[in-house]
């Protein structure tokens, strides 16, 4: 191998050998910690540097720099269907839209395998701890959203939103910018061991025989990028003073890792501080151009809060008896948070790459199509419709979930009678959204929940002994006859031609069954009222008994919230 090089340095002293005064800001890429974390006790290394370095060198030597889900089962000493989530979850992670697994067909995911580099930096963050949410100011006040009906709700009660959720706001909650610093900060601890797992050795001792390549510098993309553009801006290499000069025709030569981890905490530290400069600014009170909590626009009521920033999602925050529409012309961003609404209908129809639905209750959520992932956390008695590559659903009660899904349906944590369904509804741009994002309607398994432990080790929790291994409440299939179509209101103005006017995902015989029966014990109830004998004051006694009984029905199967749409017009 080519001899490593020193980086150069920056301008007040070129024969300083000290790394280069950091001009750029560092960021996490959010998407590893948020979609990314599996609660598979055999991913969670009590020394992750030795094991993964073993697994490493085990891997790379019989399998080249690709791992199909077969070596990795074997490897890891997991079952199959463990190997293949964790080849799909990574896949719905990674930075580069190129990889053969991202644009993998889903019969040739498990032969295509993960990039061996990629694959260890993935399984080496399963040891990332999230953020907590902070406590509630007035605990009494807020005591009975979320009943303890649980054995564990003594501890997973206190991840739950619902708790939070009347104050409606999220300063109770892990701010964008705390939890980018807290990711920050695992960055800046772990740096080490991540670069030494991307490291090559060369002859010589110590720390200085470890060198990174321009290959290995660059799937730190999976964990980082520069700037406020992502992993989509400039290529890693082309920020960083080691490579950026590099002739294009020439092979880059290796730089030593202690120098590219002594620049690499440097630009962390002057992030992080950045980050606290705003939170300050932020609490007294200082307005910031660069604020990411910062309202947008207000949605009905008043008090509900739609919110951007150029690097994070869209948030649809505290939306409350009334609906709320966002489609693809309103969105500059391709993910989106829905959080705390409760007794509503919330429309997201827009091609999306991450949606979260988080601490909603008594709500019917439609999202439009989801390329990568959708996670569904800590709601209750929600209708989540969603078109997607992947959904996670975490501490749910009561829910239901009508599912276009390419993958398995994943359920973990606290959970309690949850239904799924197949996907029930369709709108005039729903196929073209589909299509942009990559989802095939001719796939759907959404039958075929897969349920994982009952206990996140992500969660920064002490929990019990003994209940580690513990595997979550699955959920039901929803009862065929209970099956209905969700009717979405046209909002569309001047339709396309090729626009979606049914739903593009084939319903299973049993459904497909029971909507015709439906449908046709309908028009004959609508015939033999129009056909019956009765005089006008007797018609009009049945009508009102009919409205009164719709509006009971309306009431107990929460759908008075599609009512909101009209009233909003």
């Amino acid at each position: 191998m080519t001899d490593p090089i020193e980086p150069s340095t920056s301008t007040s002293d070129p024969n300083s050998n000290s790394p280069p005064t950091p001009t750029i800001l560092l960021h996490p890429r959010r998407e590893p910690f948020e979609h990314g974390l599996l609660p598979i006790q055999k991913l969670i290394f009590t020394d992750p540097v030795q094991a993964l370095t073993q697994l490493k060198e085990k891997l790379s030597s019989s399998f080249a720099l690709r791992v199909g889900s077969a070596a990795l089962a074997d490897a890891l000493q997991i079952s199959s269907d463990h190997a293949r989530l964790i080849l799909d979850t990574l896949s719905s992670v990674l930075h580069s839209e190129s990889d053969p697994l991202v644009t993998a067909r889903p019969e040739d995911v498990d032969s295509i395998g993960a990039d061996l580099r990629d694959l260890v930096l993935f399984l080496y963050i399963q040891s990332y701890k999230r953020l907590l949410p902070r406590s509630h100011k007035d605990s009494a006040a807020v005591a009975d959203v979320w009943p303890s009906t649980s054995a564990f709700d003594g501890y997973l009660s206190a991840l739950s939103p619902l708790q939070l959720v009347r104050s409606n706001t999220r300063r109770f909650m892990p701010s964008q910018a705390d939890e980018e610093a807290h990711q920050l900060s695992y960055l800046q601890k772990h740096l080490a061991n991540i670069l030494s797992l991307l490291s090559e050795h060369v002859e010589g001792e110590g720390k200085e025989s470890m060198v990174l390549t321009i290959e290995g510098f660059e799937h730190l993309g999976f964990l980082i990028h520069f700037g406020d553009k992502g992993s989509e801006g400039v290529p890693l290499s082309q920020a960083a003073p080691f490579f950026a000069n590099s002739d294009p025709d020439m092979p880059a030569v290796p730089v030593l890792a202690s120098q590219v981890h002594d620049w690499l905490l440097e630009i962390i530290a002057a992030s992080l501080e950045h980050v606290s400069e705003k939170n300050s600014a932020k609490e007294s009170g200082s307005p910031s151009s660069s604020d990411q909590d910062i309202a947008m626009s207000d949605a009905s009521p008043s008090s509900a809060k739609a919110s951007q920033s150029a690097r994070s999602s869209f948030f649809i925050e505290g939306v409350s008896k009334s609906s709320y529409v966002k489609q693809a012309s309103d969105l500059k961003n391709s993910s989106v948070k829905v959080i705390n609404c409760h007794d509503s209908v919330v429309y997201v129809l827009a091609p999306l790459r991450y949606a979260t639905i988080y601490g909603c209750s008594d709500a019917t959520i439609v999202l439009g199509a989801v390329g990568k992932a959708v996670r569904v956390e800590h709601c209750e008695r929600v209708h989540v419709i969603l078109a997607s590559k992947r959904v996670c659903i975490v501490n749910c009660r009561e829910c239901i979930f009508f599912l276009g899904v390419n993958q398995r349906p994943l359920i973990v944590g606290d959970n309690h009678k949850l239904q799924v369904a197949p996907y029930n509804t369709f709108y005039s741009q729903l196929e073209e959204h589909m299509t942009e994002v990559g989802i095939d309607a001719t796939i759907n398994r959404w039958h075929e929940p897969l349920a994982l432990g009952v206990i996140d080790p992500h969660d920064s929790l002490s929990h019990p002994a003994g209940v580690a291994d513990a595997q979550t409440e699955s959920a039901a299939c929803l009862d065929p006859d209970q099956f209905t179509n969700f009717l979405i209101p046209n909002w569309f103005e001047g339709e396309p031609t090729k626009s979606t006017r049914n739903n593009p995902f084939p319903l299973p015989d049993p459904y497909f069954t029971s909507r015709q029966r439906n449908q046709k014990n309908l028009g004959e109830i609508q015939q033999i009222l129009r056909e019956a004998p009765l005089e006008e004051n007797r018609k009009r006694e049945l009508s009102c008994a009919l409205h009164v009984y719709f509006k009971d029905w309306l009431y107990a199967s929460g759908n008075i919230r599609q009512l909101y749409c009209l009233l909003g017009d």
